[in-house]
């Protein structure tokens, strides 16, 4: 406190230092730093009582300039008047600020470590789980047999057939150094251990001796380790009999594709005998007689629901016909067009002479009266007669044989051979007058009405059908060899995949775009079949690159000939379900499941059917 008059003021200062005791001091106004801050003076008696505040009050530079004085001096109550308006400082909220960041930044450091001191222990609860969880399962030989359920279920027979491979590791030994009498007994012991195995699977399905017989090598086994074990010869034995079982399974494999391939391609004798006793009675009853049918004008009429169907099975084709059939609106508005080969027309011609679905309309042609299908104008018909395609087909020394791999077999198909697979390319040379038709394959059944089909706008597209492509699968770069320059220029290899088998072409837009001429250019290309392999799908997707209009995936659900894990309820929510695959509902290597689906569109009271001993 001083007079007015002096420009320097005497200050006693109050304070609270590190401890938090009150302390007071004598300070000049020079001796303050700039954040004091002077809240608003009040004159009494000439006295101006100051009421000054800093944050940082255990900083001040008054504390080391002053001596510090005692807590003598009191202000009576009534001398100091407070007031609670505050001056408020920029410095001093800016100070507050980032004291509120700093316990917010604390409080979240606290909370965080919290939560990992929470995980070490749950950590080091489940480390201390699984210490004392027991893991071993006793008895398994095989998870994925059957009887993976019980973890007891084949420990015997576990065992005896690990002793018969160390059996033949030290027989094995035991011939090479020239002990035969050993060799004998081991082989004799590998003899009756197979024989009380048998066939079996489990411990269930062992004969009742089978533990003695374990017994009795074991100690044969006993006898071999003392006489030959030595950790290197039996290494290497071990090793020998591992890569001769690769190669072995290696062979089978190979020969279990081959097998597959020809089992799904031979005609079974039941529809074998239904081809003979149609063709038959075709003959016998003069129908070879009749030229000329009476004209039908329903076969060309637009306005009606046209379908194609190519193919060589009649059982497969009355399936199509007869689930289509069942399921339409109108039948009376249905016309199918089938066409066979030479050697089959008798028969579908016969069959549906006297098994034609009521009302709806059925025409069977012969492909050989196709007289515009020739060499000179057919890309494939001039490829399958050149002598390189003949060598590929029916010379058993071709490179591309067996022992070539599993991928080349399938182009090995016989059905690539025949002009029925590529007839679908000529749609409007087949049927010239119509604008639309729905093409099918044989290996499908139709569960609902397809008429639908015949309003879905293509927006200008040529084909529709229903995509395939799931992430990386099914897309171009399965089908084509984007190693060749002219693929990589002209297509994209993550373009989507679709599938033949159901697909409603525009037929004015075909013949708009000239697609058969593209489909030569294609084929032409491909001679030597570098671009693609042989089939039809591959030059379908070159053929209908960008002029494919995608379908809804509920009409046309594929896999039935192949996957045996498909969801039932897509199965039986779409309008067709295709058997793509080897695995054709026909054969015995049908998936079993799946066969109902197909099999209750063929009646079982039919005459044809069975006289050939052919049933649902």
């Amino acid at each position: 406190m001083s007079n007015d008059n002096e420009k320097d003021l005497d200050i006693i200062a109050t304070y609270s230092d590190v401890s938090g005791t009150i302390r007071t001091c004598r300070v000049k106004t020079k001796d303050l730093s700039a954040s004091w801050v002077l809240e608003n003076p009040i004159n009494v008696d000439k006295v101006q009582v100051l009421k000054l505040k800093d944050t940082y009050q255990t900083s001040t530079p008054f504390q080391e300039n002053v001596e510090q004085s005692t807590d003598d001096q009191q202000f009576q109550e009534g001398e100091i008047l407070s007031h609670r308006q505050t001056y408020w400082s920029p410095v001093k909220f800016k100070r507050q600020i980032l004291r509120q960041k700093r316990r917010d930044l604390r409080t979240a450091e606290l909370v965080r470590q919290d939560k990992e001191v929470d995980k070490e222990m749950q950590a080091t609860e489940a480390i201390e789980s699984l210490k004392n969880m027991d893991t071993v399962v006793k008895g398994k030989y095989s998870i994925w047999r059957k009887d993976f359920e019980n973890p007891n279920a084949d420990s015997t027979l576990k065992l005896m057939r690990d002793q018969i491979i160390m059996a033949e590791v030290y027989a094995n030994i035991a011939l090479s150094k020239k002990q035969t009498v050993l060799y004998n007994s081991l082989l004799k012991q590998i003899m009756e251990s197979l024989n009380v195995i048998g066939e079996a699977n489990s411990d269930a399905d062992l004969h009742p001796s089978s533990l003695d017989r374990a017994k009795e090598m074991g100690h044969a086994l006993s006898v071999a380790k003392d006489e030959l074990y030595y950790c290197c010869t039996v290494e290497r034995k071990l090793r020998a009999m591992l890569l001769t079982t690769e190669d072995n399974l290696e062979s089978q494999k190979k020969r279990s594709a081959f097998l597959i391939q020809l089992a799904a391609k031979t005609v079974p004798k039941p529809l074998h005998c239904l081809s003979l006793q149609l063709s038959a009675d075709y003959y016998f009853h003069g129908y070879y007689q009749t030229k000329q049918e009476p004209y039908n004008e329903k076969l060309e009429d637009p306005s009606l629901y046209h379908y194609a169907i190519f193919s060589d099975n009649v059982l497969a084709t009355s399936v199509v016909v007869n689930s289509t059939v069942l399921h339409a609106n109108e039948p009376e508005k249905h016309v199918f067009h089938i066409v066979t080969d030479k050697l089959n027309f008798a028969a579908m011609k016969m069959w549906f002479l006297v098994n034609s679905p009521e009302n709806a309309t059925i025409q069977v042609d012969n492909i050989d009266d196709f007289k515009w299908m020739n060499s000179s104008y057919c890309s494939v018909l001039r490829q399958l007669e050149s002598v390189r395609i003949k060598d590929y087909y029916f010379k058993a020394n071709h490179p591309s044989t067996l022992s070539d791999g599993v991928d080349h077999l399938k182009y090995r198909n016989p059905k690539y051979l025949s002009i029925l697979n590529h007839l679908r390319f000529y749609l409007p040379e087949v049927h010239p007058k119509l604008d639309k038709i729905l093409f099918l394959d044989d290996d499908i059944v139709v569960q609902k009405d397809l008429t639908p089909l015949w309003d879905v706008d293509l927006k200008g597209m040529v084909n529709g059908a229903v995509e395939t492509c799931k992430e990386s699968f099914h897309r171009f770069d399965k089908y084509l060899n984007f190693s060749n320059p002219i693929i990589i220029e002209n297509f994209d290899p993550n373009a989507c995949g679709w599938a033949f088998g159901m697909n409603i072409f525009d037929l004015k837009e075909w013949r708009k775009r000239n697609i058969t001429a593209i489909y030569h250019h294609w084929q032409d290309l491909n001679d030597d079949r570098t671009l693609w392999k042989l089939g039809t799908l591959p030059p379908g997707l070159i053929t209908f690159y960008n002029l494919t209009h995608p379908l809804d995936r509920k009409w046309h659900v594929l896999g039935l000939g192949y996957d045996p894990a498909l969801n039932r309820t897509e199965i039986e929510n779409a309008a067709v379900i295709h058997y793509n695959g080897n695995y054709k509902p026909w054969l015995d290597l049908a998936v079993s499941k799946y066969q109902s689906y197909w099999s209750k569109y063929v009646s079982s009271d039919n005459y044809y059917l069975q006289r050939c001993n052919i049933s649902e």
